[in-house]
């Protein structure tokens, strides 16, 4: 009995130790996040920058106007208020002084570190709870969690892959949906603590953490429509780690569960698709077994990224050549299936890899390609939430591999020694990485110009847009040359002809102006015929 006693003692001072500890080392995690991402703070405003912030008119002012635009107006082809209305809080603070943007920017990429911390020491301390004792690993115990908590809030603030998302401006939306997303996750299992292990309640909407679950959802949504995935995440969440789901019976009670969620998925998808319709561009000229195929290159594609991160671009083209008979495709289908399947095969005994590649997959569905938006395949901002998946997995692997150590016998200490020396490396690798990730988003004609050298032939619109900063640069031959480039590589990019067109007027050689601006009018463009019919009347 004594024994028994002084064990539940330790227990309870483990938990106390791991609750007042994880606010400490999520407090940690943050500040190096944001001490490393303050060289973005003199990044200046570049690419969508000027359609969200500069020459954006509804964020000029805060008032019921403002309101009723972003709620009830699609602009940039999208729907998400709270974003719109981020930027107008900024604007009334900061004017259009990128410092204070990207400030903003910074803060909340370091405030969701903090929060991935304390979500992993929530979600780890729950497997414990909820696993069967003889499943129960040591290392997932006191010092194991924590530390699984801060490799894997380390490696969410610090990975290059995320730069995207805070180093640009116009991805506000990412973070702000990040931040409602997970701290969705966060109340939804203390709801999910409260109730019945295996079953649902009858009236989950008398629960305060149901409800709370549900505004945070709805912040989610209102910040960026990735948060659709929402829904299935929770129903993860309830097969493992929560043990709700235990038969089909009990996946059908929790699924009836989450209808209010669900339905207000699928609204924010009708509204999304609506405003989206014209950025939706290759669906009308790929096929789906095609857009398939790019999607499950682009799943592993982020997995490898993550795990290596170098060659991050910012604009990644969509491929021209494929087929199942080019390596690249049948390769990473025979991966994303042989991954699946094992997932599977472990789940009888072991749900929580299962559990991780699931959310992994779960939350890439929206923006995987299924549905096209844009011209390009990848993007790495698209991994902002799925990466957690893989950064928790990281960090039980490092948990895990640390408890190993304390099992040998001999040279404990400099095995050790050996150990932290590595991870210390790794961290200031990405570190670096992150850094350099960060100047290259310095502003357009850096960025555009990294785009060209990493994919010379394969982007006419880094060209382009390269271009219109060497016109607005009064940089007319460079401004022309790139425009040359674009024109090259794309003979219907009608922008392209459109501003050198403008560039040739301001250069006073209105022959090439005539010529392009005829080109212009030729593809239907009425601005181009207006101009050509003001240069042939001089």
């Amino acid at each position: 009995m004594h024994i028994s006693d002084d064990r539940q003692l330790l227990e309870v001072r483990a938990i106390r130790e791991i609750k007042n500890t994880k606010y400490l080392l999520a407090g940690l995690v943050s500040l190096i996040t944001l001490l490393v991402y303050l060289p973005s703070l003199w990044n200046d405003f570049l690419w969508d920058d000027e359609v969200y912030v500069t020459d954006n008119i509804i964020i000029r002012s805060f008032n019921l106007d403002l309101i009723k635009s972003v709620f009830f107006e699609f602009h940039a082809s999208n729907w998400h208020p709270l974003t719109w209305i981020s930027h107008a809080i900024d604007y009334a603070i900061w004017g259009l002084n990128p410092i204070g943007h990207h400030l903003t920017n910074v803060v909340l990429h370091s405030v969701i570190a903090a929060l991935v911390v304390v979500i992993t020491v929530q979600l780890v301390d729950l497997y414990g709870k909820r696993t069967a004792v003889a499943e129960v690993a040591p290392w997932l115990k006191g010092t194991g969690i924590l530390i699984t908590a801060g490799v894997t809030g380390l490696l969410f603030g610090l990975h290059p892959i995320h730069v995207e998302s805070v180093a640009w401006v116009a991805e506000r939306k990412d973070l702000l949906c990040a931040l409602f997303f997970l701290l969705s996750i966060m109340t939804y299992v203390k709801y999910a603590r409260a109730v019945s292990n295996n079953a649902a309640p009858l009236f989950p909407l008398r629960y305060k953490h149901y409800l709370i679950t549900f505004g945070f959802f709805t912040l989610a949504l209102l910040s960026k429509p990735m948060a659709v995935s929402l829904p299935a995440v929770m129903l993860i969440l309830d097969w493992y780690p929560l043990r709700r789901i235990q038969s089909l019976k009990s996946f059908r009670v929790s699924l009836v569960e989450k209808a209010p969620f669900i339905i207000l998925s699928l609204l924010s998808s009708i509204v999304t698709i609506q405003a989206q319709k014209i950025a939706i561009e290759l669906m009308q000229v790929v096929p789906l077994s095609t857009r398939v195929l790019v999607a499950v290159k682009s799943l592993i594609g982020y997995l490898w990224k993550i795990i290596l991160p170098t060659n991050l671009i910012p604009y990644y083209p969509y491929p021209k050549d494929i087929s199942l008979l080019s390596l690249p495709y049948p390769l990473t289908i025979v991966l994303t299936v042989g991954i699946t399947v094992i997932c599977i095969v472990k789940a009888r005994k072991q749900r929580l890899w299962s559990s991780l590649w699931a959310y992994y997959v779960v939350t890439l569905i929206p923006v995987i390609g299924i549905i096209q938006v844009g011209s390009q395949s990848m993007a790495d901002r698209y991994t902002y939430l799925p990466s957690l998946g893989p950064f928790l997995m990281m960090g039980l692997v490092i948990a895990w591999s640390w408890n190993w150590v304390n099992t040998l016998r001999g040279k404990k200490a400099i095995v050790k020694l050996l150990g932290l020396s590595v991870f210390i490396f790794l961290t200031t690798a990405l570190m670096y990485l992150t850094v350099g990730q960060i100047g290259i988003w310095k502003d357009d004609i850096t960025l555009w110009s990294y785009v060209i050298e990493k994919e010379p032939e394969s982007v006419p619109q880094a060209y382009y847009n390269r271009g219109l900063d060497f016109g607005n640069m009064g940089r007319f031959d460079k401004a022309i040359g790139d425009y040359d480039k674009a024109i090259s590589l794309n003979p219907s990019y009608t922008e392209a002809y459109y501003n050198r067109g403008l560039v040739y007027s301001n250069m006073g050689r209105f022959d090439k102006a005539i010529s392009d601006f005829q080109k212009v009018c030729d593809f239907g463009d009425r601005d181009g015929c207006k101009l050509l019919q003001t240069l042939t009347k001089r």
